[in-house]
């Protein structure tokens, strides 16, 4: 017969709580982990301040970004984007993409001409008012990319020096979902 002591029996109670507390260290530290891979490759939250891009988005919606397709395709035509403000720390711009590289872009009396022809398009429900940059032609370097606001005519964009064109690696990524407010969650078009 073999017989335990009460020292025993509580010693292998504190090693199976030490086990379970190692346990869900690990555990949350694997998540935290994880969350970090997501944030900082992946996908990130961000919430739309100001109104440039109206209709499409509206200040205080909350949006999905991708941060990993552009790793793998180039930016297209059309794609909302998210890039840095290079002039304020933290600060971000979203923007249509209209301009894509080796392309002319230039804004005659309100329209949009890519290449000496009118870009068909929806997205912009005004004429524009101030070319700015784009008075005259701008022939997009092999790595920039040409953006307007939806909203032309109180938007800040590549008609604007401080925002010019914007470079390839640059770009953050792409606005994939609205996830808030609820009445318009879904794709970003």
């Amino acid at each position: 017969m073999e017989y335990l002591n009460k020292g025993d029996k509580n010693a292998g109670k504190e090693k199976s709580l030490f086990r379970e507390m190692l346990s869900w260290v690990l555990y949350i530290i694997i998540i935290l982990v994880l969350t970090f891979l997501v944030v900082h490759f992946i996908g990130q939250g961000t919430e739309v301040s100001g109104n440039s891009m109206r209709p499409t988005l509206e200040d205080g919606d909350k949006l999905v970004v991708d941060k990993i397709s552009y790793r793998f395709i180039n930016p297209g035509r059309f794609d909302v984007v998210v890039f840095p403000f290079q002039y304020k720390k933290d600060t971000y711009y979203i923007k249509r993409i209209i301009g894509l590289p080796g392309e002319t872009v230039q804004i005659i009396e309100g329209q949009i001409y890519i290449n000496s022809t009118v870009l068909q398009e929806n997205y912009g429900n005004e004429t524009i008012e101030k070319s700015g940059l784009a008075s005259g032609p701008i022939t997009l370097g092999e790595d920039e990319y040409f953006v307007l606001g939806d909203n032309r005519n109180n938007s800040s964009d590549s008609r604007e020096p401080s925002v010019g064109n914007i470079r390839r690696e640059a770009i953050v990524g792409k606005a994939l979902f609205r996830i808030w407010p609820l009445s318009r969650f879904g794709l970003v078009r």
